[in-house]
């Protein structure tokens, strides 16, 4: 039976605190989450991932950057994009980073890569969102055979032809590609097509929705011919945590209702209610905040009910406070971790 991995992703956050009516700079927001990695591996978490955005309340548009500088830092934390938008990026060059990092930190580099929950990179990189979902197709195939083979060639529809070219560094270090899947079958097929790690973001819904999506992808590993004592499979959920269950819960709804209802609008959805993140925080809700033994029950609940092999708790979500993320980290390595183990 795989050992459960707990970890820690984040977007490094820059939004304005609706309680000190402050913003945290760009520098001091990066150095901060080196800071978290650090102490994630220092309470014994197995697995810190950085999400790339291009948007003006997030300051992680190039993750592999913070993770090299936490690498230097850390020995055993497992470092990982969360996500890098794939269909918006160069395969060439996001292995020649990935393949990099990894030999920094002596084989703890991870690669998630998406499509891309927010469209600013599309635009930013000359690419049309008409082929949001072939460029994804075409670069994934690119990227896992830059990453199997030395030399390597391209006959390109979207990125450019090359020739039978090295691609370099190789490191004696393998460089998992995660795929991140936010709900689609065709994604969860793609993923386990390749043999690729399997990373589901449930962000809102009921948690035991996913469960049909887990399945297709054990039978469709399978069924591609992969054994399956090489599979993982990850969740990523949102969440905070306190030594006191109701102050967790009355600390951390500030901080998603600025972050989700900024979404919303851009989205054309409705603001984000007390309703919605009261049915959250419900057992079969995708939120994971209160005490360490709360936390750890619903996690744990989430790990026997999907059957998957590594939780990430996503924090913050909006602004808030360092030294409450800080404590969060803590809790969940030293309390949290200790529930889940025994």
């Amino acid at each position: 039976m795989k050992k459960l991995e707990l970890g820690i992703t984040t977007f490094a956050e820059v939004m304005k605190d609706p309680l000190t009516n402050e913003t945290i700079s760009y520098d001091k927001r990066i150095n901060q989450v080196v800071d978290e990695i650090v102490l994630a591996e220092k309470v014994g978490l197995d697995y810190f991932g950085i999400g790339e955005h291009h948007r003006e309340d997030f300051a992680a548009s190039a993750p592999h950057m913070i993770l090299a500088a936490a690498a230097a830092k850390t020995h055993t934390i497992k470092l990982s994009s969360a996500v890098s938008v794939l269909s918006s990026d160069d395969p060439v060059r996001l292995y020649q980073q990935f393949s990099t990092l990894s030999a920094l930190s002596k084989g703890r580099a991870e690669l998630m890569v998406g499509r891309g929950s927010f469209i600013e990179s599309f635009p930013l990189f000359g690419y049309n969102l008409h082929d949001y979902h072939s460029l994804f197709e075409e670069k994934l195939d690119l990227l896992v055979h830059i990453r199997d083979n030395e030399i390597v060639s391209h006959e390109g529809g979207h990125r450019k032809s090359f020739p039978a070219m090295g691609i370099y560094p190789r490191t004696d270090y393998f460089l998992p590609i995660n795929v991140a899947v936010g709900g689609t079958t065709a994604s969860v097929k793609r993923a386990a097509k390749y043999g690729l790690p399997l990373f589901l973001a449930i962000i809102g819904g009921r948690t035991m929705d996913y469960k049909g999506l887990v399945d297709l992808y054990k039978r469709e590993y399978e069924k591609h011919g992969h054994a399956p004592d090489k599979r993982l499979i990850s969740v990523h959920s949102h969440g905070y945590i306190d030594t006191d269950n109701e102050r967790a819960i009355k600390e951390y709804f500030p901080s998603i209702e600025v972050a989700m209802s900024k979404i919303g609008e851009e989205r054309g959805w409705g603001p984000y209610t007390k309703a919605t993140y009261n049915h959250a925080l419900s057992d079969e809700g995708a939120l994971y905040v209160g005490d360490p033994k709360r936390v750890a029950q619903k996690i744990k609940k989430t790990v026997e009910g999907l059957g998957i092999d590594r939780f990430a708790l996503h924090i913050p979500v909006g602004p808030m406070a360092h030294e409450k993320v800080m404590r969060a980290i803590e809790l969940y390595g030293k309390e949290v971790k200790p529930l889940l183990d025994s």
